[in-house]
Formats: C-alpha cells, structure tokens, sequence
C-alpha cells in the first residue's frame, strides 16, 4: 500500500489571478504550473515576494510547493501565488497566523482594475473640453 503523503491546498487571489496551491513536506522546491520556480518568475523581486510567508514564518526549507496558476500578468500572479502559501501555512499550523497576519499576508488585496465607462476613451480619462 503506498504511503499517504499529507498536504495542504489552499487558494490565493490577486487582481484577476487565481492560485491553487499545494503544501507538501520536503526541502523547499517551488513548481508553478509545472515549471520551475526561478524560470517562471524571472525577476528577482517576485520570488521574493513568492516566498515571504515562508520567511516571516521561519519555514524555508520544510514544504514543497506546487502551484497552478491563471489569469493576471507576473506580478498579480506572485502576489495571488504568496497568499495561497500564506493561507495553507496556516493549515499546517495555526499559531502562524499572528506573523502572517502582521505582514499583511493573509489579506487579499481586493483592488481591481476600473471598468471602461461608455462615452470615455478610458475609465478616468475625458475626451477633451471644446468650447466651440
């Protein structure tokens, strides 16, 4: 009979991106959407930002991670991808949840983008005033 690996799914949101993701016990290797961590998120800011909740929560080395990932650009998808490790850290252990929330983790940034309005060139912007 194989041994039952225990993990911990969770989701995270940011913007229009959605992350689902999967907390096993390992050594510290990130997989999102099937690729690695460092090729996905090419820029420097982004895994760090990626792996805060791991940071804050002194865990660095102890889970496995996979994420899938869609929708959003890079950096709505890293903040959507933090919140879901943020969220399943949790699972694993409640006594997180005053680090987490500290940092401002385990809120989901709810700003979105502003719609269109008919009649405008964009959501803020005016056609020019012409007085004749």
């Amino acid at each position: 009979m194989a041994k039952k690996i225990e993990s911990h799914d969770a989701t995270g949101r940011r913007k229009t991106a959605v992350a689902r993701v999967s907390l096993t016990s390992g050594s510290g290797k990130v997989t999102v959407n099937g690729r690695a961590f460092e090729n996905y998120f090419p820029v420097e800011d982004h895994r760090i930002q990626v792996l805060q909740p791991f940071t804050v929560t002194e865990q660095t080395d102890r889970f496995d991670v996979k994420a899938k990932v869609t929708g959003g650009g890079p950096h709505g998808q890293a903040t959507a991808v933090r919140h879901g490790i943020a969220r399943a850290l949790l699972l694993t252990d409640a006594n997180h949840r005053v680090a987490l929330r500290s940092q401002g983790l385990l809120t989901r940034d709810s700003r979105k983008r502003e719609r269109k309005k008919y009649g405008q060139p964009g959501a803020r912007k005016r056609f020019q005033f012409s007085k004749r």
